[in-house]
């Protein structure tokens, strides 16, 4: 979508027009569920991140006061996608203590792992969580180190840093 034709169906969306709003999701939703997939590799919870992020979007779209549209739906992905980290860290400390207790009673556990993807997607899945972010922010996201380091409140130098050593490590274990 171009800058103009963002803002007249943001303003829609904000006049209260559903066919405005569902052209946002339609010009979005692609791009934003493939950026969320390349994030977990996990289809299911892919859906799920897209769904809460249109829901945050409907919510939130009058705080939008203008600059890049796509810099701001970024933000809100990324800030749904952490919101995710951490509730996924809760139950995995809850997990934990189950499977301890459940070890220590004599019970069996299993710990197959169900990730199965693509070889760029199992090395991206080998960095941490942040650098895999501002990897696919800068290349599949296609925005700025600018607009990444003013997303994350960060200096430009950090962002390009991360990135690099980032790249670099995918560089290094795809070679082998």
């Amino acid at each position: 979508m171009e800058l103009r034709e963002i803002a007249e169906t943001i303003a829609a969306c904000r006049a209260g027009r559903a066919d405005a709003f569902e052209k946002l999701i339609a010009a979005y939703s692609a791009r934003m569920y493939a950026y969320f997939l390349r994030l977990t590799g996990d289809a299911s919870l892919s859906d799920d991140l897209l769904s809460d992020l249109f829901i945050k979007l409907f919510e939130r779209l009058e705080t939008y006061s203008g600059g890049s549209f796509e810099k701001w739906l970024f933000t809100i992905a990324s800030n749904s996608f952490y919101d995710h980290l951490r509730r996924r860290r809760r139950q995995e400390r809850l997990k934990d203590t189950v499977k301890q207790r459940l070890e220590e009673s004599g019970e069996g556990v299993d710990d197959a792992d169900p990730f199965v993807g693509d070889e760029l997607q199992h090395q991206m899945a080998s960095l941490d969580e942040e650098t895999r972010e501002l990897i696919l922010l800068r290349f599949y996201g296609d925005l700025s180190f600018k607009e990444i380091a003013e997303m994350r409140k960060m200096p430009v130098g950090t962002i390009l840093s991360k990135v690099h050593r980032g790249l670099r490590k995918l560089r290094e274990q795809m070679k082998e």
